[in-house]
């Protein structure tokens, strides 16, 4: 399977303007023959808690499978939900076909205001995408263990859309690397680039495999009039998530039964 990760500075609360950028990109990765082209979160407004402004009831999913048909490939792209009285943070995946994967983060960044204006999401959904099964987590969700666990039985690949600011870049190598190799599954980080708001963003997407080795981009391609951290990381990956389980079996020896036990306040 061909993977583009879109590394793209996002247009401020500006949809109209971010998606004219998500088609500059996928004209640009459709000489890849890309199959799945992934964005970060909040793909069209960036991380605004100003949610009169981007909450929406799926349009962007309607918007996405228009590129996705247009252009051949999947799309993997964020948006906010009106949930009613809070919203939530949903990132799909999208094909020729319709909507492959809807997912809603599960945990809010109360450190960053999001509890005030998002509520959690209560699904840990898969879908399969080529010879690939697919979950997702999204940005802050990455800093939270058991989900992914739960992912990693059904599991191949675990995507991480995040706008994950680059004071804490540190965390985000060491947590997606963690991620991949305590559940031997391949983890791809796609975050995004450049100055937005009151925060700047240095990227640093990749994709680590089941043993936390970072699998090299095959391809670089630089987004036209850009700014300097904007990139499309473009890779090929077979689906060998069980040779390396096979080779190296730690989670056969896992004991979920004990864990259960103290989940539930047992002694």
């Amino acid at each position: 399977m061909k993977i583009g990760l879109g590394q793209i500075q996002i247009c401020w609360e500006d949809r109209e303007g971010s998606l004219r950028k998500v088609e500059q990109c996928m004209n640009l990765l459709q000489n890849e023959r890309t199959d799945l082209f992934l964005l970060p979160e909040m793909s069209l407004t960036g991380f605004s808690m100003r949610t009169e402004y981007t909450k929406e009831q799926g349009e962007t999913i309607g918007l996405a499978r228009e590129l996705a048909d247009k252009y051949g490939m999947a799309v993997g792209i964020g948006w906010v939900k009106d949930a009613g009285e809070r919203c939530e943070n949903h990132y799909s995946l999208v094909s020729q076909e319709g909507t492959l994967l809807d997912y809603a983060k599960l945990h809010p960044f109360r450190y960053g205001g999001e509890t005030q204006m998002f509520q959690g999401g209560t699904e840990i959904p898969v879908c399969r995408f080529g010879d690939f099964r697919i979950g997702v987590q999204i940005c802050y969700d990455l800093r939270f263990p058991e989900p992914f666990q739960i992912l990693s039985r059904q599991s191949d690949l675990i995507l991480v859309p995040a706008n994950w600011p680059a004071s804490r870049r540190e965390h985000w190598d060491c947590l997606l690397r963690a991620r991949a190799i305590e559940n031997q599954v391949y983890v791809a980080g796609v975050n995004c680039a450049g100055r937005m708001e009151k925060q700047y963003y240095s990227g640093d997407s990749g994709i680590y495999r089941p043993d936390g080795s970072f699998l090299p981009a095959g391809k670089k391609i630089s987004i036209p009039d850009g700014c300097p951290e904007e990139v499309l990381l473009c890779y090929e990956m077979d689906c060998d998530v069980e040779r390396y389980r096979s080779n190296f079996p730690t989670k056969e020896d896992r004991r979920e039964n004990l864990y259960r036990k103290y989940y539930a306040g047992g002694n």
